[in-house]
């Protein structure tokens, strides 16, 4: 069978030029390419990979209590999780090119099921994170590849921009369904049915895509980076595990420094490499575009807050305030519909009036909810607790589209993509990031109010939430700044020489890229 073939620069997995979808083209049954088929199929991964950012959130407490782990146990847990996205997320693409989308795909979704499924017997805290990183491993071969699969599939320009709003359509449902679904779950039979959940639909799409999404190729592929993969993996890990562990160790302990100094050198090694190598993982000319500069700044910052917010609400709601895992995931419900909401909104004003005024109201939404928040106790009423969150589920649900469209502005066509999987990878950095920091500050307080009771528990740990929510206020103000920043006309005319330093097609400025990547923010 042919490859599949598609305009040159619309694999959003890698920016490789990859082959366009002949009419008449046959999935492997034999059979004419059904477009709705595929789209349902590549939107169940989506439900599945963004349904796990916030199920786990909800479900940690009894974890925590269940496998007898303290804080640090239920950090990793998510950031074992996310740490593998960040860290394979661009290999992924550019094997999917190499060895054939659907492949891939498949491949992911049955290491996510896998994943899943051992995640459900997992006997110890060890085990469910070896377990996490296995789903995470699964999840870099879904979702990328999922959307290139889509935009090789839908070739005609407004078929495509219906397809990519219902996959933002899929990101709202699955996120809001997330907490309500993970706390009436782990109330009513427990932790473990969470993932239950993933093996039936993970095992139906895998049948699916083998029947009706067609194989796709790109002509050219980006060849492998192994030295530049394996730094990635010690720079984030190490640092990662630096500010989890640091509590527990010490940050003057041998292996803290250690940690610290593995990060550091493994980040100069990436500057000194990446740029002699003829085709890098991270091609480093990229960040002499202001705009991309600062949308992968923006990433790290907004999806930081989004981890702190989703780990500490949790915990507050549970361990401070009492509330079971069901009434948890209905309190945080509206946080989700608003990203719902305000998600379609955010890509409408891009494509209308540019990115500066979702960026603006996206950072004035969470410097609202967090200020709201920086006097939290356990006695704080809960309309401030639902308005401080439905005005974060608003701010954050319009960052998106203006961040990913900000970091492909100005790039040729056959880059836009590979400038998407880096801000898609900033993305789950400051997740990481985002719960490794939230941890770190909680961690001593509740070690230190054990003694006291569950009261003086929840009062101490609602006090030390307040330094991670002047954080999130810190990153509102910034993401203010870099929205009215990247439009200035320095910034555009940065993004201007890197595209012709870069460029060997016509660069990219709409809003399209930013639609596309949308829905791989959340996951």
């Amino acid at each position: 069978m042919k490859p599949l073939s598609t305009a040159p620069g619309t694999a959003i997995s890698t920016g490789a030029k990859a082959s366009a979808q002949p009419a008449g083209a046959l999935t492997a049954s034999g059979k004419p390419v059904r477009k709705n088929v595929v789209l349902a199929v590549c939107c169940l991964s989506l439900f599945l990979v963004s349904m796990d950012s916030t199920i786990v959130n909800v479900a940690l407490p009894s974890i925590r209590a269940d496998l007898h782990t303290g804080v640090s146990g239920q950090q990793w847990t998510l950031d074992a999780y996310t740490l593998v996205l960040a860290s394979f997320l661009m290999l992924a693409g550019s094997s999917a090119d190499r060895l054939g989308r659907r492949r891939t795909f498949q491949t992911g979704l049955a290491l996510f099921t896998a994943g899943s499924v051992l995640c459900s017997l997992a006997p110890s805290i060890g085990w469910l994170i070896a377990f996490r990183a296995v789903q995470g491993l699964g999840g870099t071969m879904m979702n990328p590849v999922a959307m290139s699969i889509i935009t090789n599939t839908f070739t005609d320009p407004r078929e495509r921009s219906r397809a990519i709003g219902v996959w933002g359509a899929v990101v709202g449902i699955s996120m809001a369904a997330g907490p309500l679904l993970g706390g009436l779950l782990t109330g009513a039979v427990g932790w473990r049915s969470i993932f239950w959940i993933n093996a039936p639909i993970g095992l139906i799409a895998i049948v699916l895509a083998a029947v009706y999404v067609p194989e796709s190729r790109s002509e050219h592929a980006r060849r492998v980076d192994p030295v530049g993969q394996g730094l990635v993996i010690v720079a984030l890990a190490s640092l990662i595990f630096a500010l989890i562990e640091a509590p527990r160790l010490g940050w003057g302990s041998p292996l803290t420094l250690a940690m610290v100094a593995a990060a550091l050198l493994a980040v100069v090694g990436l500057l000194w490499y990446e740029p002699r190598r003829q085709e890098p993982l991270i091609d480093l000319k990229f960040f002499r575009s202001v705009p991309f500069s600062l949308a992968a700044l923006g990433a790290v910052l907004a999806f930081l807050a989004f981890g702190s917010f989703l780990f500490l609400g949790s915990l507050y709601l549970q361990s401070g305030r009492g509330f079971s895992a069901f009434q948890t995931g209905l309190t945080l419900l509206p946080t989700a519909a608003a990203m719902a909401l305000l998600s379609p909104v955010s890509g409408l004003l891009v494509s209308r009036s540019g990115t500066r005024l979702p960026l603006v109201l996206a950072g004035a939404g969470m410097l609202a909810s967090a200020l709201l928040l920086t006097g939290l106790s356990v006695s704080t009423p809960i309309w401030q607790l639902l308005l401080a969150y439905v005005l974060f589920g608003a701010g954050f649900g319009m960052v998106n589209a203006p961040i990913t469209n900000t970091a492909v502005s100005g790039m040729p066509r056959s880059q836009a993509g590979s400038a998407a999987a880096i801000a898609s990878t900033s993305r789950q950095i400051g997740v990481s990031l985002g719960v490794a920091l939230s941890g770190t500050v909680v961690a001593a307080a509740l070690a230190g109010a054990a003694a006291g009771g569950s009261a003086v528990q929840g009062a101490r740990l609602a006090q030390a939430t307040h330094a991670m929510w002047w954080v999130t206020a810190l990153c509102g103000v910034c993401i203010v700044l870099l929205g009215l920043l990247s439009s200035t006309a320095w910034a555009k005319k940065s993004a201007e020489r890197v595209g012709q330093l870069l460029g060997d097609d016509r660069a990219e400025g709409g809003s399209a890229p930013a639609a596309v990547d949308a829905g791989n923010g959340s996951a």
